[in-house]
């Protein structure tokens, strides 16, 4: 029998429209509220599969969740680009002049802000999930208080969207990975993307001469983070996402890579979601 997927959130969470719409609507999730409980269903093996966010198009990288998918020697097995459009959503029969405070996560509140300049009279209150604060007010009845979270969250918890859209850059995407115990999926043929990570010494020149190996390999950075060693001040480990139309190309330049940079490990393979 199939595990159920486990998301950050709850559902009506974006991490929970990634389910329905890279798995199919019937899988059911377990929900959790952090990225660290969320890898623990992993490892305690209550799930097979987890949905992470990993980076958002205004935001940037969500740098913590690289360091749980490395240090838990997780693999990353799949990818999805979900648009995000955030609704201000309460309960009926109430208008935005009705709202004295609205309840989100820090990182909606920010990609909404100068929508609420118009409302200066609502005060914004940062909340650990999206979808929690709409079932909050549904549940418990909360007037003067709205959420920002998907359409699927004010359909799921019967809530009117006063607002539709309200993110101040329209084009608002974030990429969730697929994460499991160990990349034992796609075959080679399906692969053309892989994430990397290595360390380099400081010194000039390292962290270009291995670009130029990506490069000669015909190998496209799409991806590219570094994340302070806190053991070893002043050195850095190298997050890499890579794309590629022949895998043999890529093997090439992990061969090469092993070879020049330190702790080298391939934190997974998988099919590129941008066409």
């Amino acid at each position: 029998m199939k595990k159920p997927i486990a998301i950050q959130g709850i559902k009506g969470s974006f991490h929970h429209e990634v389910v329905q719409y890279y798995f199919n609507n019937e899988s059911d999730v377990v929900e959790c509220m952090t990225f660290d409980s969320l890898i623990d269903t992993l490892l305690e093996k209550q799930t097979d599969e987890i949905v992470m966010a990993l980076e958002n198009s205004i935001a940037g990288s969500i740098i913590p969740n690289y360091a749980l998918i490395d240090n838990h020697q997780l693999s990353i097995v799949g990818e999805c680009y979900l648009d995000i459009q955030h609704h201000l959503m309460a309960l009926e029969h109430q208008v935005i002049e009705d709202i004295l405070e609205v309840h989100s996560h820090p990182m909606a509140l920010l990609q909404c802000k100068v929508f609420f300049k118009d409302y200066p009279h609502i005060k914004l209150v940062e909340a650990k999930d999206t979808a929690d604060v709409a079932k909050q007010i549904s549940e418990q009845h909360i007037k003067g208080i709205a959420a920002i979270a998907s359409k699927n969250a004010a359909r799921l918890y019967n809530l009117n969207i006063l607002a539709e859209s309200i993110q101040t850059i329209q084009h608002n995407e974030t990429r969730f990975v697929i994460v499991k115990r160990e990349n034992n999926q796609a075959e080679k043929e399906q692969i053309n993307k892989a994430s990397l990570k290595f360390e380099l010494d400081h010194k000039r020149g390292s962290l270009a001469a291995l670009l130029n190996v990506l490069s000669d390999c015909k190998l496209n950075l799409t991806k590219i983070q570094s994340l302070p060693k806190i053991d070893t001040p002043w050195k850095y480990a190298f997050f890499v996402d890579v794309t590629f139309e022949d895998y043999k190309n890529y093997d090439k330049a992990k061969s090469i890579i092993s070879l020049m940079a330190e702790n080298f490990k391939v934190l997974g393979e998988y099919k590129n979601a941008r066409p």
